[in-house]
């Protein structure tokens, strides 16, 4: 976690860095439930200390539940957060590999980075774009 993302994730935003650890978890748990430590270190390439500490914080704010060596699970808060998080990577992931002609891979890694500086009304917009008019 970088330390300008770990300052905004922990005075109240949540920044990159804590929406990137909800969206995994999310990911994670329509695998397996509950979600392990190691498997999100894994999934996000970090150490797990960085992961229990993340824990720690998104535990503060409601959004998770975690007990120490225990799993990990979404609070219904982290889960519609989390899911608006999915949503605006998929949409833009599509966007850009469907509508652009962009690589995979390359959408995949530029939604990760797109989806956390889209505002609302372009996600809403960008939603309806590309797969319609129902709402994020």
């Amino acid at each position: 976690m970088s330390i300008k993302n770990r300052l905004s994730f922990k005075r109240g935003k949540l920044g990159e860095s804590g929406e990137d650890y909800l969206e995994a978890i999310f990911i994670l748990e329509k695998k397996a439930s509950p979600v392990r430590v190691k498997e999100i270190a894994r999934f996000l390439g970090v150490s797990r200390p960085s992961v229990v500490e993340a824990l720690q914080i998104l535990k503060d704010k409601g959004l998770v539940k975690h007990e120490y060596y225990g799993g990990v699970e979404l609070t219904a808060a982290g889960r519609l957060q989390a899911d608006v998080i999915y949503k605006r990577h998929i949409i833009l992931e599509r966007f850009l590999s469907e509508v652009l002609g962009v690589s995979a891979r390359v959408a995949a890694l530029d939604a990760c980075r797109l989806e956390h500086s889209l505002s609302e009304e372009t996600a809403r917009r960008l939603w309806g774009f590309v797969v319609g008019k129902r709402k994020l």
